[in-house]
């Protein structure tokens, strides 16, 4: 067997992640949100695996991260948690969670951990959030920061736009990813900023980051696995490349399914007991 072949079956844990970033070795991550998922993503050999609160928008189809609820990022993440065997497991912190102070949420840490099975969390934010990170890490659970496009704070940003061109206000984000290492977060994901802004950041930390959006100077990448494979059509960003045309190959098979037990094809004699 070869030293990559046992490399890849290796458990991924935040440590390992920060000895990809310093050997050179790109990270990859997909989102997931079902059982089903979670094993063929692991299977693929992802690295990390985010349940994110995205699943407002592509599982619940709300139009905003907002209202899903810590009770149903958690029913979730024991989903997903259930089809990893390698992948890290990442869970994001949803709006409402940990903002109001850092005891709520070392308390909403603690029960995504416990009852969900899952190494870490991710928390949107920055300077502002350090404190609570703090909280956090100090009872041993890995944290996951998240700077640029932060989707909890849309209706305070206004928009799902590039972040962070302003010079006053790429310094404000780089000042924010050396605080949220400082308050001791794993990797850092980077969302929708110019590229080499995310290049600067990926040098001057020590830990990971993670992009999207934020072109390949980033330590790693991440996309929504729907989008990806081309599930959703109605979503089209200028970051995201679609790996399969999904919907296209879904459709067809349903109307195929459709069309046979209509006109009585399906189940044949071989298909009945």
């Amino acid at each position: 067997m070869s030293t990559n072949t046992v490399d890849n079956q290796r458990k991924v844990t935040t440590r390992r992640l920060t000895e990809m970033k310093k050997n050179g070795e790109k990270i990859a991550m997909l989102t997931a949100y079902d059982y089903t998922m979670a094993r063929i993503v692991d299977q693929s050999g992802i690295d990390v695996v985010l349940v994110g609160d995205s699943a407002a928008n592509v599982v619940a189809g709300y139009s905003t991260t907002l209202p899903i609820t810590l009770d149903q990022m958690i029913f979730l993440a024991s989903c997903v948690a259930r089809g990893l065997e390698r992948a890290l497991l990442v869970v994001d912190m949803p709006f409402g969670s940990y903002q109001g102070n850092p005891i709520v949420a070392l308390e909403s840490a603690i029960r995504i951990l416990k009852e969900s099975g899952a190494t870490a969390v991710k928390i949107e934010g920055g300077t502002e959030i350090a404190p609570t990170i703090e909280r956090i890490v100090s009872a041993g659970i890995p944290v996951m920061g998240h700077l640029g496009l932060t989707p909890q704070s849309i209706n305070q940003l206004g928009s799902y736009g590039v972040q962070a061109k302003e010079d006053a206000a790429a310094e404000k984000l780089i000042n924010d990813a050396l605080a949220l290492q400082k308050a001791g977060c794993f990797a850092v994901v980077l969302e929708k900023i110019p590229a080499a802004l995310a290049t600067k950041v990926s040098q001057a930390l020590d830990v990971p980051t993670i992009g999207i959006g934020a072109g390949a100077g980033c330590d790693g990448q991440v996309l929504v696995v729907q989008d990806m494979l081309g599930m959703n059509k109605g979503f089209s960003p200028k970051f995201l490349r679609r790996y399969a045309d999904l919907n296209d190959i879904i459709t067809g098979a349903l109307q195929a399914y459709v069309g046979d037990v209509k006109n009585g094809d399906f189940p044949s004699a071989a298909e009945a007991y």
